[in-house]
């Protein structure tokens, strides 16, 4: 999450950026290399918290109310929601369904 923020700050000081990956390319490194595989799997995970976050309160609901229709606690969700905690894919779809009342879809891209 901090090199997110850091990246965020560097590109606000780019003035002739064209693209979010090209900037990442250059701070990161580009696809493939490990630092850039790293950056993306870490990536992925703040992404699921910020949607799973966005999801509760667009449904109006505090984290609360969330881990108890889901059978887990108000500091579970306050931590996956801040990319402290890894998830079973089980817990994950009980959130989801439960929880939040939705449906969670999975892709796999090659």
């Amino acid at each position: 999450m901090k090199k997110l923020k850091k990246l965020k700050g560097n590109m606000m000081k780019k003035k002739n950026l064209t693209s979010l990956n090209e900037f990442i390319d250059e701070e990161v490194g580009p696809k493939g290399t490990k630092k850039r595989d790293e950056f993306d799997k870490g990536f992925e995970a703040f992404k699921l918290g910020v949607l799973i976050q966005q999801a509760r309160q667009e449904k109006g609901l505090t984290q609360e109310q969330v881990a108890e229709l889901s059978g887990t606690n108000k500091s579970y969700i306050s931590k996956l929601e801040k990319d402290l905690k890894d998830i079973r894919f089980s817990t994950l779809q009980r959130i989801i369904s439960e929880g939040l009342g939705g449906h969670l879809e999975i892709s796999i891209k090659l």
